[in-house]
């Protein structure tokens, strides 16, 4: 006896209504991120801000404030008049020197109160400043041409230069501020510099 046709099991569902009545995963809106992507962009950003902090500190201590830099200027440029009198042979280049640290011993004095009204403590120099107005190389320098018996021809050179930067810096500054107390102190300290520059400027050891 057959079986009757119309008791067989019907025919499984094709593939495609199985994938249809299938729990589907949640489909993404177009801006929606996983955790993952969230992590990794919340590193991003963190490396970002980070690089972007670095690059300001850098600018900032580069560029550094203009009244800053003229005290550890001065402060720098001093130490290395005193030190290098010793070794200059030239008369005439001595007695320049010693009215040199004559100018930088009453210029660092006479700032203090200026420095005052612009707000800065000169014992308190940011090491940003204190570094860019380092002397450090320029005391290699130095040092190198005493070795090498050239330290006159070498020191009036520089020390034309380090004038000439420092006024500069001064006429800066003049430019800038609204203290009155400043712009006196930058008055007359740049004109007191400036025959002592040109001096260095115009040195020879042929004389």
């Amino acid at each position: 006896m057959y079986p009757d046709q119309s008791q067989q099991a019907p025919p499984p569902p094709p593939f495609d209504y199985l994938n249809q009545i299938a729990p589907q995963a949640p489909k993404r809106g177009p801006f929606q991120l996983g955790l993952k992507q969230i992590v990794l962009l919340g590193l991003g950003l963190v490396v970002v801000v980070g690089l972007l902090s670095i690059i300001i500190g850098v600018i900032t201590a580069g560029n550094g404030d203009p009244v800053q830099r003229l005290t550890a200027r001065l402060s720098a440029t001093e130490t290395i008049v005193n030190d290098s009198q010793a070794n200059l042979k030239s008369s005439k280049l001595r007695s320049l020197n010693s009215n040199l640290r004559l100018y930088m011993t009453n210029t660092n004095r006479d700032i203090v109160t200026p420095l005052k009204n612009a707000g800065v403590d000169a014992k308190k120099i940011s090491s940003g400043v204190l570094s860019q107005e380092s002397t450090t190389d320029l005391a290699s320098r130095l040092e190198d041409a005493r070795l090498n018996a050239v330290f006159d021809r070498t020191y009036a050179r520089e020390m034309a230069f380090q004038l000439g930067t420092t006024m500069t810096l001064m006429t800066q500054i003049y430019n800038s501020t609204n203290s009155a107390s400043m712009k006196q102190f930058l008055t007359t300290a740049y004109e007191n510099l400036k025959p002592t520059q040109e001096a260095f400027a115009n040195f020879s050891t042929a004389e």
